[in-house]
């Protein structure tokens, strides 16, 4: 399936970003193939989106994503109900870590101590902020790209201060925050789909 055809054909409004999108997948792709990880985050319903994005990498999306028999062999009846996962981490879901963190420290920085106990150079970065100038995620991003990781960010509007700080921001074309969002789902859709086929062939 060729998920970008789908994606733009169901989404016109997306189809000036598709060779953006293709190379946010190539980022994060190299990322994987390389040994590194995804680090995502947002606020709000982007907080939510960080965990869906996990949800939808660490486990079978279209696919099965079914163990290889020297794998099966190898966690015994376990590797018949494991399946592959690509590795990645919302920074939204450590309730004790980023509550002590906001109560102890600073509440603006939450997200980047992770990003800085987490994130390894070649590893992948992804904010998502419909305005582009949450300032965690901003944080986040600096922290990223300090240590020598691929900043992606997810915005709309005019792409904020996100769109700066970089690799590559993927700015869909809404003011409306509900509307931005709505926008951002599918894209992250076809991404995780995209990396599932080139990872998982053959099912």
């Amino acid at each position: 399936m060729d998920h970008l055809v789908r994606l733009t054909k169901r989404y016109p409004a997306l189809a000036e970003m598709k060779d953006e999108i293709k190379q946010v997948y190539e980022i994060i792709k190299d990322s994987y193939v390389n040994g590194g990880k995804l680090l995502v985050c947002g606020n709000g319903g982007s907080a939510a989106d960080s965990d869906h994005i996990v949800g939808e990498l660490m486990k079978g999306f279209y696919k099965q994503r079914k163990l290889s028999p020297e794998e099966k062999f190898r966690f015994g009846e376990q590797g018949e109900k494991l399946q592959g996962a690509l590795p990645a981490i919302a920074l939204t879901r450590h309730d004790a870590l980023s509550t002590a963190f906001l109560n102890d420290a600073d509440p603006e920085m939450v997200f980047a101590q992770q990003v800085y106990g987490y994130g390894r150079e070649g590893d992948a970065f992804l904010g998502l902020s419909t305005s582009g100038n949450s300032k965690n995620v901003i944080l986040a991003a600096k922290v990223a790209a300090a240590k020598g990781m691929k900043v992606i960010a997810m915005t709309g509007r005019d792409g904020g201060a996100l769109k700066e700080l970089s690799d590559l921001c993927l700015i869909v074309p809404a003011q409306v925050t509900a509307d931005i969002q709505e926008l951002h789902l599918p894209i992250y859709h076809a991404i995780c789909a995209m990396l599932e086929d080139y990872f998982f062939p053959g099912e």
